[in-house]
């Protein structure tokens, strides 16, 4: 069963985040006696032990059903393995639902744009002719908007098919050795749709009542998550807005600027976003905000909206992650929060109300009480208004500017500079290809690679884990990548600058100084999960391996929410151990936590790790990479310097030269937008 240990407090948080800015938020709005979440995690105490160990039942109205010694089964003879499996089939369905419910915004977005239905350019042409090739509906005769349509009908096909067919997106990009894998298993989807609806209905009352079956149908739901959900998304997003574009940018909320109109995003849907983008840069509306009193327009992003646009754009300062959105919202400097779908905590509302924020919803699947709703309809029969709900959403934050009231802005005294914009496509050709990449890794120069990602937990010092995860992993040589809510612990933090190798290992800096990369490659936003897997499959192409047998991993230390079993699943089914701070809500069966933590090796290739101390998590990832490398015949790596990278920064700062510096609300003006 789970022991219930000792989690942290916002004292916690305070003491130990690795982002002065955070510290000083929270200070501040403690002082202005504004709850956050850490406030409200810490009245949550003592947590569920039941709810912790995954076995509650509440699926049907007998209950709720708890097991204990005296009651083993519940009302309907489940017993825990059955109810812990249950519970996790439903939360692996929510999350493949959560990303393939505003991945099908962005595909029939690029459906219309490739009719010419909807007023849009496809920004992504060389995206658009390499998928056609892989998904074999390429010819020379045909138009780039025809092969983007016929794109789009395929991923929309595979994220809601009904007839029972082959998941062509699966078929096209994924290993030959892992389908092979799954089809063994007997796990490969239908489609999103489907196999979310399977889940929802093998969970009911009285339906599947073999626990291993429904272990099955969560692979099946962690493939759906993967090929549909997110990188069938991530392929319509790169058709209709292009790949990423490295760039230089500022973060954190110290970038916050009080002399311009002020709009966050804060979502993961890129549609709108990027009409706002366009929209905020038009001449008319910057004379707007000028006639305001304002001296122009700034966007900032908080979650994945700002990710996503960042990385195409270059016109967002990303601010922070879902957990740290109030913090944001405190500063008083924001005049308008745009809130799409998912990770948007309904205590924004609270937090907004004490300044002169107006708060924006723009779907019908997430609507906030007291919000303004300017927004996509339930059918999206109104995608092709998007540049006029831009418009309204724009106009309004001007309008806004001129309720701000000046005594209650407060802009923390740090930000930061990082790069961004990276792909494995400018990767790779970065380093001169992929062979160029393994042969660094052949040479033990570059020890392998992470994928470290995820969201934030209160159940860890916020932020803590995944910096100290990432300073042992780059110390030790490993190239990391990154993306999501997890990214701004290291983009805040220098690990997404080149200058951030000062705390890595020698092989890593000799490999990537001379190329001018950082150690840690923020690769956008959650679903760019999808680019991660893609270098990894670069990776077993050049060098003939399987990826179970090459020194990649996956970790998401601090995750929190649905969408991270899929992340996780999505990985540990390609044959990649998945590496956690934060246990599963699985302690309560034996046979289930088997299962997941040892029981996949032999099956998928591939293991969960848990490990409350970052640290020693980081050391459990090291010495798995090398007992890969070992088995490869690979040259060892060297050992790790003594410093890390948040000490190197520690005593940067006390000698006056940190990239991070106090902002001055009243005399730092500089333009930090990209053209």
């Amino acid at each position: 069963m789970h022991t219930i240990s000792k989690f942290p407090g916002k004292a916690d948080v305070i003491a130990r985040t690795p982002d002065p800015a955070v510290r000083e938020m929270l200070r501040h709005m403690e002082q202005a006696g504004i709850e956050t979440a850490f406030d409200r995690f810490d009245a949550q105490k003592p947590l569920c032990a039941f709810g912790l160990n995954g076995t509650c039942c509440k699926n049907c109205h007998m209950g709720p059903c708890r097991i204990t010694p005296r009651s083993p089964r519940g009302v309907c003879g489940a017993d825990a393995h059955l109810i812990v499996a249950r519970n996790l089939l439903r939360w692996t369905a929510a999350g493949a639902a959560a990303h393939g419910a505003r991945g099908r915004e962005v595909m029939l977005a690029l459906k219309g744009a490739a009719e010419g239905s909807l007023p849009l350019p496809i920004l992504g042409p060389e995206k658009v002719v390499a998928t056609a090739r892989s998904f074999g509906v390429h010819d020379e005769t045909k138009t780039v908007r025809q092969m983007a349509g016929e794109i789009a009908a395929i991923l929309l096909e595979d994220l809601c098919r009904t007839l029972p067919g082959p998941h062509r997106t699966l078929k096209a990009l994924a290993p030959p050795e892992r389908i092979s894998v799954w089809k063994d298993l007997d796990i490969l989807p239908i489609g999103a749709y489907h196999e979310v609806f399977e889940a929802l209905h093998r969970t009911t009352t009285g339906t599947d009542g073999d626990w291993e079956n429904v272990t099955r149908q969560i692979l099946r739901c962690g493939l759906a998550f993967a090929w549909s959900s997110v990188a069938g998304s991530a392929i319509a997003m790169d058709c209709l807005y292009g790949p990423p574009r490295r760039s230089r940018i500022r973060v954190n909320t110290g970038a916050i600027t009080p002399e311009t109109v002020n709009i966050a995003v804060h979502g993961h849907s890129p549609v709108l976003v990027s009409a706002i983008v366009e929209v905020a840069r038009r001449d008319d509306r910057i004379a707007e905000a000028k006639e305001a009193g304002a001296e122009g327009i700034r966007l900032y992003g908080v979650c994945c909206s700002g990710h996503s646009a960042l990385a195409r754009f270059g016109d967002i300062t990303p601010l922070s992650s879902a957990m740290g959105a109030e913090l944001a919202l405190a500063t008083g400097a924001l005049d308008l929060w745009v809130a799409d779908v998912q990770d948007v905590f309904p205590g924004i509302m609270d937090v907004a109300a004490c300044f002169h924020t107006r708060v924006v919803t723009t779907s019908d699947s997430a609507r906030l009480p007291g919000a303004e709703h300017i927004a996509f309809d339930h059918r999206h029969s109104n995608l092709g208004e998007a540049a006029d709900l831009a418009d309204r959403i724009v106009r309004l934050g001007i309008r806004a500017f001129g309720e701000r009231r000046a005594g209650k802005v407060f802009i923390p005294r740090f930000h930061a500079d990082a790069e961004v914009g990276f792909s494995a496509e400018n990767v790779l050709e970065t380093f001169g290809g992929a062979g160029a990449l393994l042969a660094h890794l052949e040479s033990g120069r570059i020890r392998g690679v992470v994928n470290l990602v995820g969201c934030n937990n209160p159940k860890v010092v916020y932020e803590e884990a995944v910096v100290r995860v990432a300073e042992e992993l780059i110390a030790h040589d490993i190239l990391v990548l990154t993306n999501g809510c997890a990214a701004f612990a290291l983009l805040k933090t220098g690990f997404c600058l080149p200058e951030g190798l000062a705390g890595g290992g020698r092989g890593l800096a000799a490999a990537l100084g001379p190329l001018g990369l950082p150690p840690v490659l923020h690769m956008g936003e959650c679903l760019d999960n999808a680019r991660a897997s893609a270098f990894f499959r670069a990776v077993s192409t050049v060098s003939g391996e399987p990826l179970k047998r090459l020194p990649l991993a996956f970790s998401s230390p601090e995750w929190s929410n649905e969408k991270g079993i899929g992340s996780a699943l999505g990985f540990r089914l390609l044959g990649l151990d998945s590496y956690h701070c934060i246990a599963p809500p699985v302690a309560g069966s034996n046979k289930v936590s088997r299962f997941f933590f040892e029981g996949t090796r032999e099956t998928l290739g591939s293991v969960m790790v848990v490990d409350r101390d970052p640290a020693s998590l980081a050391g459990r990832m090291i010495a798995d990479i090398d007992a890969r490398r070992a088995a490869l015949g690979w040259t060892a790596s060297a050992p790790a310097p003594a410093r890390r990278l948040s000490a190197i920064r520690r005593e940067a700062e006390q000698a006056g030269v940190s990239g991070d510096r106090p902002a001055n609300p009243g005399h730092d003006k500089e333009d930090h937008r990209h053209e």
